[in-house]
């Protein structure tokens, strides 16, 4: 299993609920992705991020094609537009 975590700040707080909602619409859409989790922070603390995002893929070669799939790069995109900050963290298991 490969596991690949985004978390964003957004320009604008008010992103936060588009981006979720882009972002599951992949469900179903990316053939290569296993499950989907996304939350929009409700702490609010100085240290929150707007968003975290879970994603999940059999291994690492379908997460490299999920990167590339038309669906996934549509919301890159769209998340370019928004998007101030975003951290990653991947690993196998």
């Amino acid at each position: 299993m490969f596991t690949h975590v985004v978390t964003f700040t957004f320009t604008d707080e008010a992103h936060a609920a588009e981006a979720a909602a882009r972002l599951r619409a992949m469900e179903g859409q990316v053939p290569s992705l296993r499950s989907i989790e996304v939350g929009i922070d409700e702490g609010r603390t100085p240290r929150s991020v707007h968003l975290a995002l879970v994603t999940r893929f059999d291994d690492e070669a379908a997460y490299r094609a999920y990167a590339v799939d038309p669906v996934h790069k549509e919301v890159l995109a769209w998340m370019g537009t928004v998007v101030e900050r975003a951290s990653v963290v991947d690993w196998t298991s």
